[in-house]
């Protein structure tokens, strides 16, 4: 006995075998930003409660090369964990033609946006 309607059965219609990596990439992505996200919260504190509270004490802080490798894993792992999550979100609630066009919209947003703060990282860092 099977469970597909009569119509899903003559047009083949069924799952597209994707989501379980979506689903994995979402789950490893929000398991990389708890490590993360602590470090930073913790790092952020520390510059807070120290006398570098100002513009040139970050600048100082983020030319630590441990720092800046550890902000350039932060902002390309949060790109890709809310890449994933709008996707999921447009998928289920958009629809016809504008959900292809805020597919790829989103996907270019994300990457543009990650792509300028690991510049400016590197940018800083790397003392240009």
């Amino acid at each position: 006995m099977s469970r597909r309607t009569s119509l899903g059965a003559a047009l083949g219609l069924g799952s597209a075998k994707e989501g379980a990596s979506h689903w994995w990439a979402e789950r490893i992505s929000a398991v990389a930003l708890i490590p993360l996200g602590l470090w930073l919260l913790f790092s952020m504190a520390i510059l807070v409660g120290s006398n570098n509270a100002d513009f040139l004490g970050a600048v100082d802080w983020i030319a630590v090369p441990f720092n800046a490798v550890m902000l350039i894993l932060f902002i390309a792992t949060v790109s890709y964990h809310s890449a994933l999550g709008v996707q999921v979100v447009i998928e289920d609630y958009v629809q016809g033609s504008l959900k292809v066009v805020s597919l790829v919209l989103q996907k270019f947003a994300h990457v543009a946006a990650a792509a300028a703060g690991i510049f400016s990282v590197l940018k800083i860092a790397l003392g240009s």
